[in-house]
């Protein structure tokens, strides 16, 4: 049962927490209904272990944002063609740098202190946001409930697009100056800006509605929640097909238990990992909304203004550092987790 905890505190901030609800959702339906202090241990340790996760895969974070963003293609690199009575002629060409070009970029330009920007913001939205998606969850869990099959596939699916929407509509702006600090590239000595001072700016410039810039994407984001839960179930029950017809002895109850747990974790970095391929390019359209001064202004509009400039395969520029980086995260935050449950429970 823990494990199945660990599962739901194991994902991250503004795009993952839709998971993070449907297999917390699902341990309580595996396991009985938690007590109120082992809600509030869990959620704590999940909190704890975002926090310590966000920190160290910052820099993860960061090159990646910056690889969704319209201004990597500033890169510009000289190119020789040779015309047909051999003269050289030079060109200007537009080249979009891979991850590790732009970490040592930004590294080179920025200085290390670059790889962390955007990180306040993170910490201090991860917490509120957890809060009313959880409230948003457990309310919408209990009315569906009423109306359909308790603890059912589609309950623990529509209560968790819901509570997506909620939690993005509340907490879009604390992720807005999240992305602008990313994007903030200044070279070293050059005044940072802060997140204070980004909060002024975007105020000034575009109102209230400048922070819900890139709100449309999000909300585009939670159908990654339902190709991720469609996926996830499907191994599932292709494991228990295969676990009912292999007839385990009774003997070899511990060997099976800790045979779920690795067939499950499985199954959850498959399901994750095709779901974030195939939703991914909402990610960079959120990106592309949120920058200063942009020309993108509602989702269909920049989808189709980032195929026709750059090609579709931009859309998927950022992806390799993404799932890069949820392996090292989602160990991270599994070891907090379960470190900090093991301390609070004695």
């Amino acid at each position: 049962m823990r494990a199945g905890r660990a599962a739901a505190a194991a994902e991250e901030e503004e795009e993952e927490e839709e998971e993070e609800a449907e297999a917390w959702g699902a341990s309580r339906h595996a396991g009985g209904t938690m007590s109120q202090r082992d809600t509030l241990v869990h959620l704590f340790a999940g909190g704890c272990g975002g926090t310590v996760g966000a920190i160290l895969t910052c820099p993860l974070e960061v090159v990646k944002t910056r690889l969704q963003s319209s201004s990597v293609t500033l890169y510009i690199s000289e190119v020789q063609l040779n015309t047909v009575n051999g003269a050289s002629v030079g060109r200007v060409a537009r080249v979009s740098p891979g991850p590790l070009h732009c970490l040592k970029m930004i590294l080179e330009k920025e200085g290390p202190r670059s790889l962390f920007r955007g990180l306040g913001p993170n910490l201090v939205g991860v917490a509120p946001s957890r809060a009313i998606y959880f409230a948003a969850y457990s309310n919408c869990k209990e009315k569906l409930n009423n109306l359909f099959e308790p603890d059912s596939t589609q309950v623990h699916m529509t209560s968790a697009a819901m509570a997506g929407f909620t939690a993005i509509t509340a907490t879009n702006p604390i992720w807005l100056i999240k992305t602008r600090l990313q994007l903030d590239a200044r070279n070293r000595g050059e005044k940072r800006m802060s997140a204070f001072e980004c909060v002024r700016k975007v105020y000034q410039t575009d109102g209230l509605k400048g922070f819900y810039r890139g709100m449309s994407a999000s909300y585009a984001g939670i159908s990654e929640t339902v190709i991720h839960f469609v996926i996830y179930e499907g191994i599932k029950q292709k494991l228990l097909e295969y676990k009912t017809a292999s007839n385990v002895d009774d003997e070899e109850e511990s060997v099976k238990e800790a045979s779920d747990f690795v067939g499950m974790m499985l199954a959850a970095a498959t399901s994750k990992t095709c779901a974030t391929s195939i939703a991914y390019p909402h990610e960079v359209v959120r990106t592309r909304l949120r920058e200063e001064g942009t020309k993108y202004r509602s989702f269909f509009q920049t989808l189709s203004l980032v195929i026709q400039e750059e090609g579709s395969g931009s859309l998927y520029r950022g992806l390799t550092t993404h799932l890069v980086r949820q392996i090292p995260n989602t160990a991270i935050m599994m070891a907090t987790y379960e470190l900090v449950v093991y301390f609070l429970n004695g």
